[in-house]
């Protein structure tokens, strides 16, 4: 839901980029390496719950570097097609890192891990089959990509204050919680992509 209200932080970015000379390539890069940051931190936070903190900084750098790679290619002039297939290629590593890190650090049931992950997957192919066939990109629904960053900037926090009060939800940890929510609100995204585009072939 939070790719609509994104042009909102346009004028913040745009400033960002301008101040940026580095090729957007090395950007995208740079987003790949913090995901795989985050999905270590994550693997080995249930152990060591300051790593969490770690992961939610990861994980912001990520989203902040992701945003920036595209402005800057339009404002270098770098923009093409091949700019735009590596910026989604490097999306998708980086959602499996990030999500992989939390799906298999103990910090939920195999069951929900692998359900976010389908979810998150599913979500996506969506996303990019809708202009495959000439829709256009799709990003709209309960739980797209800037929704996950953001959710995983926080609960990672909020899990690691509940973690040194020694505090569980319903028996499960925050984070498993999370995943669960992936799993349902990504099927359900995926679902709504679908609605979306089947409408558009009437």
């Amino acid at each position: 839901m939070l790719d609509r209200y994104r042009h909102r932080a346009d004028w913040l970015l745009d400033a960002l980029a301008r101040r940026i000379e580095v090729p957007p390539n090395v950007l995208s890069l740079l987003s790949l390496l913090c995901a795989v940051a985050a999905g270590l931190t994550f693997y080995f936070s249930l152990e060591q719950a300051w790593l969490l903190v770690a992961a939610a900084l990861f994980v912001a750098a990520n989203g902040l570097l992701d945003a920036l790679d595209g402005k800057v290619a339009r404002l270098q002039r770098l923009a093409s097609p091949r700019g735009d297939f590596v910026d989604h290629a490097v999306d998708r590593f980086a959602d499996v890192f990030i999500v992989g890190g939390v799906a298999v650090s103990g910090w939920c049931s195999p069951l929900a891990g692998v359900g976010a992950m389908a979810g998150m997957l599913l979500t996506s192919y969506m996303g990019t089959q809708a202009q495959a066939v000439g829709y256009g990109r799709e990003y709209s629904g309960i739980l797209g990509r800037a929704d996950r960053v953001a959710i995983l900037m926080v609960a990672p926090l909020v899990q690691a204050v509940l973690t040194w009060q020694n505090v569980a939800l319903f028996g499960e940890p925050l984070l498993h919680w999370v995943m669960v929510y992936f799993a349902v609100a990504g099927a359900a995204t995926a679902v709504q992509r679908v609605a979306l585009v089947l409408r558009w072939f009437q």
